[in-house]
């Protein structure tokens, strides 16, 4: 090239002698100009850009989507107030494991029984109430009705007596008729006297009345039944086998309704709530592997899987998430309900393949492609990758294991084709 390059310049400045002098200086700013451009074309063909390269590698590699939750018991049992009371006894500490039916605390039950015996009584009372309706009345009443009736029929067969005489004393002419009318009159009265204290006896009360007694004891059955329900409520106990995490009260305090007492669950399986992103949504797969990491705990991961994925996309601050939910083991307790976790959810993995850098990897229209270095120039190489994460991604066809390739040249020029470079160390 400087051969050509001479001859050239030879041939302009004879033909810058035969010019005729208007033009010399024409030609002579055309013989620099092109002199110039031979040279940076000389330049360029020489040389040679610096470039940083990583190697190929065979290993694992995992893509993941990472976001953040809280843990919750799988199980959880709470306990609360079931009325304003105080705290009379504690039977358990935070982190005692506990069985099921035993004794956690104790509410005074004071006002509790009080309310229980007030509803037997009234109970009872609706009792009493009913059968004396069946039966007709109290003993007393029963009593009185039934001398009152002997009476009434005592009284008929006087009547009836007198009646009889008055007649047969009428018909001698010792009796008139106005006695025997007034004799009959009595009889009448007395035969009504004897029916209403029949009636009486035998239907006392109306249906009305009984149904009001029978709704009484209804209503008494359902009030003791409550407060023996509450009266009941005042012994905490555990329903199942768990491990008290949560114990906000002490000895002798005052408790409105309501207030938590306790809280208890099986610890060795906890269950993480998180938000992913909507983009990532779609990844998701019921069953893939999760990892916990938690900031107390440096360097411990706990592993997991997902259980839930989401059915909806809703608004938090300013991104829209879906709802994902976990289970973790946490065998030794470590993880402790309402902590704050870092969550990675391994959507794709793959054991022993061929992985670059991510940032050796362009793409254009469609396709993927390398630049592999080798005999000191730049190499266009098509290829086919497979699964990624943050930094790397895995090659499946094009370059193989231990291939150079450029991560990019270091005096800003875009890598090409057949470049000429230098490989500096990053």
């Amino acid at each position: 090239m400087e051969v050509k390059a001479a001859i050239l310049l030879d041939s302009m400045a004879q033909n810058a002698q035969n010019a005729k002098p208007r033009r010399s200086w024409l030609v002579a700013f055309i013989l620099i100009l092109a002199v110039m451009v031979l040279a940076v074309f000389v330049s360029m063909g020489r040389k040679e850009t610096p470039v940083q390269v990583a190697q190929t590698f065979r290993g694992n590699i995992a893509t993941t989507i990472s976001t953040n939750g809280r843990i919750q018991p799988v199980d959880n049992f709470e306990a609360h107030a079931p009325f304003a009371t105080t705290v009379s006894r504690i039977l358990v500490h935070e982190g005692d494991k506990v069985r099921a039916g035993q004794l956690l605390l104790q509410l005074d039950d004071a006002d509790a029984r009080a309310q229980a015996a007030k509803a037997r009584a009234q109970l009872r009372k609706a009792e009493a109430d009913q059968l004396a309706i069946k039966s007709g009345g109290t003993a007393d009443e029963l009593l009185n009705l039934n001398s009152q009736l002997a009476k009434a029929q005592s009284g008929l067969e006087a009547a009836t007596r007198n009646l009889d005489a008055l007649r047969r004393l009428q018909e001698k002419g010792a009796a008139s008729a106005g006695e025997v009318s007034a004799a009959e009159d009595r009889l009448r009265s007395a035969q009504n006297d004897l029916k209403l204290a029949q009636d009486k006896l035998k239907a006392r009360y109306s249906a009305s009345e009984l149904a009001s007694v029978e709704s009484q004891i209804s209503q008494a059955r359902a009030t003791m039944a409550a407060a023996e329900d509450l009266l009941q409520r005042t012994e905490i106990r555990a329903p199942r086998d768990a491990e008290v995490f949560s114990l906000p009260v002490r000895l002798g305090q005052f408790v409105n309704m309501g207030d938590l007492l306790v809280q208890a669950a099986d610890l060795s399986v906890v269950q993480l709530v998180g938000y992913v992103d909507e983009p990532d949504i779609g990844r998701l797969r019921s069953g893939e592997p999760v990892q916990v990491s938690w900031d107390a705990v440096p360097g411990r991961i706990w592993e997991g899987q997902l259980t839930g994925v989401p059915t909806t996309v809703v608004k938090v601050d300013t991104r829209n998430v879906g709802e994902i939910t976990c289970r973790v083991k946490n065998g030794d307790r470590k993880l402790l309900p309402n902590v704050n976790v870092s969550l990675s959810i391994i959507t794709g993995q793959a054991q022993s393949v061929v992985l670059a850098l991510r940032e050796a990897v362009h793409e254009e229209n469609g396709q993927r492609f390398v630049y592999e270095v080798d005999g000191g120039r730049t190499h266009h190489r098509n290829v086919t990758t497979g699964i990624s994460n943050l930094t790397q991604i895995e090659i499946r066809q094009g370059v193989g294991e231990n291939a150079a390739l450029a991560l990019g040249t270091t005096d800003g020029q875009p890598l090409r084709d057949n470049m000429p470079v230098r490989i500096e160390r990053r």
